[in-house]
């Protein structure tokens, strides 16, 4: 080889060389590999917010109502109304290609059959009086009774200690107990032991009192809620002698199945899940179209959407319909319980989606970081950070909102009990909307946010598509975003306390599943 050649051979192999590093520079700079799952999620989440619509979503609400026409008016759990709602979106998500299944399981069916109060002296009149979950029935009929009330302590609470119930003041009577405290169970129970016929529980803010027992075995009495109101009323007219009620509580109790709908990409990194969910079951009383058709069709047309994009996220994206939410959080609870200690490792994160287009909303999101200081501590770690990207995007888009404690009666409840990152949003229940609310989201102050709030006129008819717009947005901005990155999880968050309403209870759900006060 003479100079001539020795010199292109080595121009050749350094031009070999230098070809991996050509390639590798500043062609490929703008596609660092470490900034991909931020600038897919960016993409997708847009796509999904794009594309996903309340107007989309509201077929799926018709449909819901459409079958509680035909199932007795309600989709309750263990019911032909759920059975069907959880068929229609069961088939809708095998079409568009998702592994799908159902999570069956038994659970205790409760249905109201007489819920009626009223006084036979000294000055006849109705009372509104809602029976409790798990409640003993009286005759039919009812039973009459003489009530006596249980004096409130110097804590402000009644009904908690045995004590409160004076030898032989209650035997034979209807027990009259404020809430504060205490678990209704417990409050009903030493009432049974004081030898009362029934007891009826007094809220301790506006409206009637709707709760739970928690299972079969804590109802001791035929017991009932009733308004803060008419507690109050009951209490001053014992205060001027006798008085006599009339009250009849019956419940139907009985063991049938019902199943959860499972929904998950098939592709996807599963020791990254995503989860989020909404409970598809209504209460007995009506069709439950915003409480909680709202979510479950929000959740649904999201899921949709992300299949039609076609899109290979990273990470596994699974989606959740819970039933007997409204027995007391059965279908996640049980979810939760046959999780493997594996499989709670890969959930990294769980977002919830209960009431989110009540016909006088105001806009909620689950305080993660208790920075509001109201109620329940803050949840898991990643808790904050899920607020903070919810409260983020909203204010984006210039959209009002505050925060709402994690009370634990929706189902979240269940994640954020083994430590998984939880939130979400929600419209607000029977909550009262002050006036600040009412200035900043519109509406009307002083009346509750869904004033058909676990009624029979929770029908189509009881749906703001401006909320459900708004909150369809967040889903589908929550599902783009992390089913490609999950990093804002680790970013630290700066908790700032809201001033005004925000995180005042306003976002009370007091479902029938409460059991605590």
């Amino acid at each position: 080889m003479n100079a001539t050649q020795r010199r292109a051979a080595a121009i050749l192999a350094a031009a070999a060389l230098a070809t991996p590093l050509v390639l590798a520079s500043p062609a490929t700079a703008g596609q660092d590999p470490a900034a991909a799952p931020a600038r897919d999620a960016a993409k997708l989440a847009k796509k999904l917010v794009r594309e996903t619509s309340g107007q989309d979503a509201f077929k799926h609400l018709q449909k819901f109502q459409a079958i509680a026409d035909s199932a007795g008016g309600n989709r309750a759990a263990g019911s032909l109304g759920h059975d069907a709602s959880a068929a229609y979106v069961y088939t809708q998500l095998k079409k568009a290609g998702y592994d799908v299944r159902y999570q069956k399981f038994e659970f205790l069916f409760t249905e109201t059959l007489a819920e009626k109060a009223s006084v036979v002296s000294p000055a006849p009149r109705a009372i509104d009086v809602k029976a409790m979950t798990y409640t003993k029935s009286t005759p039919v009929g009812g039973l009459t009774a003489a009530l006596a009330a249980v004096p409130v302590d110097a804590d402000g609470t009644t009904g908690c200690e045995p004590g409160d119930f004076a030898s032989g003041t209650f035997t034979g009577k209807i027990a009259l107990i404020k809430r504060g405290g205490c678990s209704f169970a417990i409050k009903q129970q030493n009432a049974a032991t004081a030898g009362a016929a029934a007891a009826l529980v007094y809220n301790n803010v506006d409206g009637v009192l709707s709760g739970t027992l928690g299972d079969p075995a804590s109802g001791k009495l035929p017991t009932g809620g009733l308004t803060l109101a008419e507690g109050t009323a009951l209490a001053a007219d014992l205060a001027n002698g006798p008085v006599s009620l009339s009250v009849e509580i019956r419940q139907l109790q009985e063991k049938r199945s019902t199943n959860n709908v499972i929904a998950e990409t098939r592709g996807g990194n599963a020791a990254n899940t995503v989860m989020l969910g909404s409970h598809l079951d209504s209460v007995t009383a009506g069709p439950g179209i915003n409480d909680n058709g709202s979510g479950s069709a929000g959740l649904l047309q999201t899921a949709l959407e992300l299949a039609k994009s076609k899109d290979k996220v990273r990470n596994k994206v699974r989606f959740a319909w819970w039933s007997a939410e409204e027995n007391g959080l059965l279908g996640s609870e049980h979810y939760v319980d046959n999780l493997t200690a594996l499989d709670k490792s890969e959930i990294k994160l769980y977002l919830n989606f209960d009431m989110i287009a009540s016909p006088n909303y105001g806009l909620f999101v689950y305080d993660g970081d208790n920075s509001d200081g109201v109620g329940a501590e803050a949840g898991p770690e990643g808790s904050a950070q899920l607020e903070r990207d919810i409260n983020d995007f909203m204010d984006q888009r210039g959209v009002p909102h505050e925060g709402t404690d994690f009370t634990g009666r929706s189902d979240y409840g269940p994640f954020i009990a083994v430590g998984i990152p939880s939130g979400g949003t929600f419209t607000g229940a029977e909550g009262i909307k002050t006036a600040a609310q009412a200035a900043k989201y519109g509406g009307e102050a002083g009346v509750a946010y869904d004033v058909n709030y676990h009624a029979k006129g929770d029908d189509i008819r009881n749906i703001n598509m401006k909320a459900f717009d708004v909150n369809i947005d967040v889903i589908a901005n929550a599902v783009g975003t992390y089913a490609h990155d999950i990093s804002s999880l680790r970013k630290p968050v700066v908790s700032v306390p809201t001033t005004g309403d925000a995180g005042s209870g306003g976002g009370l759900h007091d479902d029938h599943h409460e059991v605590t006060e």
